[in-house]
């Protein structure tokens, strides 16, 4: 397994059990693709840089986690397809 960076933002109109359970749903989604979550860092609510579906504002959420190569595709799948995330970033860390 390789060592990635998700970093995401989360809808900012959910109230503060919707963003834990939006991260919650992000990390099932990690588990389920066969991977493991090291480590969560919920930024809080910031400003966009651009407005993103007429949003100016989202919960920035930073997770290290460990995924096969074969499962990225499969998760970046379902984490467009998620109502609660804006937008993610994934980044492999390892060399």
């Amino acid at each position: 397994m390789r060592n990635y960076e998700l970093t995401f933002i989360v809808h900012p109109e959910l109230d503060k059990e919707g963003v834990t359970a939006a991260i919650e749903k992000v990390k099932q989604l990690v588990l389920d693709s066969g991977g493991q979550v090291n480590q969560v860092d919920p930024w809080g609510k910031r400003r966009l840089a651009y407005p993103i579906r007429k949003q100016r504002e989202g919960y920035y959420v930073v997770m290290q986690v460990q995924l096969p190569p074969e499962a990225i595709s499969e998760l970046e799948r379902r984490l467009e397809l998620s109502e609660e995330v804006l937008r993610y970033l994934l980044v492999r860390t390892d060399k």
